[in-house]
């Protein structure tokens, strides 16, 4: 037909649609790695911006998170970061996670669980990191038994560890 412009309208996606498309099949693992059809994401950058997109929805899901909208879901092992290294500034006890980032170990949050791995809150308590045996060995000088349990003596106070539950 001549001078007939066809343009298909494309459907508009459902939620169990995008609820599919959301499934990436993507896996971190307890060490870090991430994982795709069985083979590791090894691309530093591809990593580091996975390890970026992180986040947590409301209910507790794991997802890498481009915005409000654009999200997907991951698989995770264990914790979401890992805090490969501990320094002290002061009294402070300051973690390099491996995202590459820093922040303040948030100490109303640290936790010990299965095999008395040591666990805290990161990114505003969204995310669980879990204390390697690197950053651990920075504030084991600072744990002191407290109770039936342990505490570390830092930024101006003692601050118990909890139990993680189950």
């Amino acid at each position: 037909m001549i001078g007939v412009a066809f343009e298909p309208t494309p459907e508009m996606p459902t939620p169990e649609m995008i609820e599919r498309l959301r499934q990436t099949g993507i896996r971190l693992d307890r060490e870090g790695r991430f994982w795709h059809e069985g083979a590791e994401v090894t691309h530093r950058g591809f990593r580091l911006a996975l390890l970026r997109w992180l986040d947590r929805l409301d209910d507790g899901r794991p997802i890498l998170r481009l915005d409000e909208k654009r999200y997907a879901y991951v698989d995770v092992e264990d914790a979401d970061l890992l805090a490969l290294s501990a320094r002290w500034d002061g009294d402070r006890a300051i973690l390099r996670l491996n995202d590459e980032s820093e922040a303040e170990l948030d100490y109303a949050s640290l936790t010990v669980g299965a095999g008395h791995a040591l666990y805290c809150r990161a990114r505003g308590g969204r995310l669980t990191a879990r204390i390697t045996t690197p950053a651990h060995q920075v504030l084991a000088a600072r744990i002191e038994e407290s109770g039936p349990g342990f505490a570390l003596r830092a930024a101006g106070g003692l601050h118990a560890t909890r139990q993680a539950a189950g």
